[in-house]
């Protein structure tokens, strides 16, 4: 960078020259350090009107996004760094010792470890298969063009919008041996020769578990395919309706290929619900009767609450984010893969 100085310092003859300097120097960098702010501000200057409307957009939502990337950020590193300790009840006051893997080999080495994860996809796959297919005739159903449409779709509604824990409850009510309507009417039809306790036993309590579940995740699972049907043009079916296509093709070929991007979506968050799942689980059984209902959640829950081994329960939390994590990149390569090799997403001929 050339820095031109002019200097009137010269006369002759009452002449007065005007001399002028070149001075070859990082001028530039020093007045940079010395004035970095005003440098930024330049930089950050926006140019255009898109830039101006993006840097408005971007300074709107940086507050909430900072705080959010604080209230997601500090829990994943405590539970992470926290994983590594032997964190308990009496290292809270003095602090905890770093240990290593020590707390990984205790999990993965435990006996009932393979065990519980094993539980805690068949609890996963089982509740999310049965939500699908249900959600999916539920839908089907209510965008017909039937009597009574709009009570039905009301109708749907209650158990996504009652709380859980009340939602629980009743269930709780319902399978009682002694005042519960369903051991009551088992009995009375003559399947039992009194009264059942549909918690007290493990296969029993299992699946009133995944009952349970299936009943408060339907209705989520039924809207979402609704809206997704309701998006499907309805040139396509008048098409298929006038070269002589059944009602079945049509679902097949055009309404399935139509929704799948929403099922792939809504069967992958209702897996990662389902599999992260405590509240409906814990109020049935508290994970009971012998573990039968225990799953990673309620292990975890167990570890670190109730036992007060915080670096345990830690390492058992990093251990679901993992798993997630992976199943959730196999699950989305199957289905791209899948996707490509059946044309969903398109009508199919």
């Amino acid at each position: 960078y050339l820095i031109a100085l002019e200097i009137y310092s010269i006369k002759l003859d009452g002449v007065v020259i005007k001399v002028k300097i070149l001075i070859s120097c990082p001028i530039h960098q020093r007045i940079r350090r010395l004035w970095p702010v005003s440098s930024l501000l330049q930089m950050l200057k926006p140019k255009t009107k898109s830039q101006t409307t993006t840097m408005f957009a971007w300074a709107l939502i940086a507050p909430a996004a900072l705080v959010m990337f604080w209230i997601v950020l500090w829990p994943l590193y405590e539970t992470f760094r926290l994983s590594f300790t032997n964190s308990n009840l009496g290292t809270l006051m003095g602090g905890a010792d770093f240990v290593g893997w020590e707390n990984y080999e205790k999990a993965i080495g435990g006996r009932k470890f393979p065990a519980i994860v094993t539980r805690t996809f068949y609890w996963m796959f089982l509740s999310v298969g049965f939500k699908m297919i249900l959600g999916l005739i539920g839908a089907t159903l209510l965008a017909s063009n039937i009597r009574g449409r709009g009570i039905m779709r009301a109708l749907v509604m209650p158990p996504w919008i009652v709380p859980i824990a009340i939602g629980c409850f009743g269930w709780v009510w319902l399978y009682n041996g002694h005042f519960g309507l369903l051991s009551n009417f088992i009995e009375m039809v003559g399947i039992t020769d009194g009264p059942f306790s549909f918690l007290a036993y493990k296969q029993s309590a299992f699946y009133s578990a995944v009952v349970t579940d299936v009943w408060i995740g339907t209705p989520m699972v039924t809207l979402f395919f609704l809206a997704a049907m309701q998006g499907v043009p309805k040139d396509l079916y008048e098409a298929a309706y006038v070269d002589g296509a059944s009602r079945w093709y049509r679902f097949r070929r055009i309404t399935l290929p139509q929704i799948m991007p929403t099922i792939v979506s809504m069967a992958l968050l209702s897996a990662i619900w389902t599999f992260n799942s405590f509240e409906i689980i814990w109020i049935l059984t508290e994970g009971g009767p012998r573990g039968a209902t225990t799953t990673l959640i309620i292990d975890t829950f167990k570890t670190a609450i109730f036992s007060y081994k915080f670096g345990a329960g830690a390492t058992r939390a990093v251990l679901v984010v993992l798993i997630l994590g992976v199943f959730s990149v196999i699950y989305l390569t199957v289905l791209g893969r899948l996707t490509k090799k059946y044309n969903y997403g398109g009508v199919q001929k």
